[in-house]
């Protein structure tokens, strides 16, 4: 069997390339964006990936091809794809149809959360001794891996509500069948695709539909859309979470042993279960380990487990990953691409570091900030730092001087990457903490900052 990935370098096709790979499917794959760390992850793996999306990068012995969502109608290779009547699949229906389809499915799905949910749960179930496959878009560090099929009957899978294909507009989960369902969050993203936010709860209510009876949902407390997605039809017995303090509803909550959510008791319905001693930061992050122990403890995992894992949980690489020290200024990398993700990101360091000054560094690059979608609460998701540095770049389709005006005289707008580091950098000094955040590369901007530091260092400037 021989499969061809049209965008295969994105990390969900990168990781379908990786478990066909492991499952003796020989792949290959295209993309226009050839470069690390999938690229070289694919490559040391003995898959070929090839630059550009020439239908001659096809060879005539494929059996199939595996069509990412970022191919699109009038694309060259997709119509060569259709005239040809080659043999195509989605990821996702690929996933379930190779992968899934046997497997006791553990879905994590949420507008934020997601990756970290996944993680800890995957990493609670290796630590327990069952050895789960997973299919996650970020690398935990505990797996130095984002995909792998795993040697018993559980799947862990990040379950995405973005659209499958340019031929099948529902949500890609809604293809991964789960037996147990985390429902962490959820809120109006995906502008590009979503008209609002009722269109994405009739997918999650889609979702609802295929969970069956004898499984089990694992919901925030705290959310009332997820409560209306809910409400809309639920035949599956329900299990809700909460970090807060808030919830009515009986369940899993926490109790904070340090403010910050460095250490915390993990409460089943009044009952202490045992105390978590980990390296996260955040009420989100506190919300996402109460989702997995109740995931893990419905195959089979006793909270004991799970919270001594959660002591060796190492955290995911681009989720508030230090990249760096230099001077006793701390350099962190982080996916927050959403208001809200931004603002716990925030508040979570505020706790951790106290008075010391953050710089938060931002790049808005995904679909729906790029569109503007949330450009009225930018300005407020971001008053926690002391200091905001926002990016602008050429293709936003919009501008930022409103929110560089809401903000004030802590902030400043840059279009140039290496004038954004220099200003940076020349404002910075012990203790200082520059959190930057982007759900792209934003131009190697971290190692910039770092070698930055490290020649101002070098040359003795305090």
């Amino acid at each position: 069997m021989k499969i061809h990935i049209l965008g295969i370098c994105g990390t969900f096709m990168g990781g379908i390339a990786l478990l066909a790979k492991e499952s003796g499917i020989q792949v290959s794959g295209s993309d226009e964006n050839v470069y690390p760390p999938m690229s070289t992850l694919l490559e040391s793996q003995g898959i070929e990936v090839i630059s550009g999306f020439d239908p001659a990068h096809i060879k005539k012995d494929v059996d199939q091809i595996v069509i990412g969502n970022v191919m699109t109608r009038g694309m060259t290779v997709v119509e060569h794809v259709l005239n040809h009547n080659l043999d195509y699949t989605s990821g996702p229906q690929w996933l379930y149809e190779n992968i899934l389809k046997e497997r006791w499915v553990l879905a994590v799905s949420g507008t934020h959360g997601k990756t970290t949910s996944a993680s800890i749960l995957a990493w609670i179930l290796e630590y327990a001794g069952l050895k789960p496959g997973f299919l996650i878009g970020g690398v935990p560090e505990n797996f130095g891996v984002s995909a792998r099929l795993g040697e018993s009957p559980f799947f862990v899978v990040e379950a995405d509500e973005y659209d499958t294909a340019f031929f099948d507009k529902r949500s890609k989960f809604v293809h991964y069948h789960p037996r147990t369902l985390i429902l962490n969050n959820l809120e109006y993203d995906h502008a590009d695709i979503f008209p609002d936010i009722e269109a994405i709860k009739t997918q999650f209510h889609h979702l609802m539909r295929m969970l069956p009876g004898e499984g089990l949902a694992i919901a925030n407390a705290n959310e009332k859309n997820i409560q209306d997605v809910l409400d809309r039809g639920c035949w599956t017995p329900v299990e809700y979470f909460s970090a807060t303090q808030k919830s009515k509803h009986p369940g899993w909550k926490a109790h904070y042993i340090k403010p910050d959510g460095s250490e915390f008791e993990v409460i089943l319905d009044n009952k202490t279960l045992g105390r978590v001693k980990w390296t996260l930061l955040g009420e989100h992050n506190v919300s996402n380990a109460l989702a997995a122990i109740a995931a893990a403890r419905h195959v089979g995992v006793p909270p004991a487990h799970s919270i001594a894992a959660l002591g060796e949980f190492k955290g995911i690489k681009r989720r508030m990953e230090l990249r760096g020290e230099v001077s006793g200024i701390r350099v962190y990398d982080d996916f927050a691409h959403h208001p809200t993700a931004i603002e716990t990101t925030l508040k979570g360091l505020r706790q951790n570091v106290g008075e010391q000054k953050i710089i938060a560094i931002l790049e808005p690059r995904s679909n729906t900030m790029r569109l503007g979608i949330h450009k009225e609460s930018l300005a407020k998701s971001l008053q926690i730092a002391d200091q905001v540095v926002l990016f602008q770049p050429e293709n936003l389709d919009w501008d930022m001087q409103p929110v560089l005006h809401k903000l004030g005289d802590k902030a400043t707008l840059h279009s140039n990457i290496d004038e954004l580091v220099s200003g940076v950098v020349a404002n910075t000094k012990q203790g200082d903490q520059l959190l930057v955040m982007s759900n792209g590369g934003f131009g190697a901007i971290h190692n910039k900052l770092l070698d930055a530091l490290a020649a101002r260092e070098q040359a003795g400037e305090q």
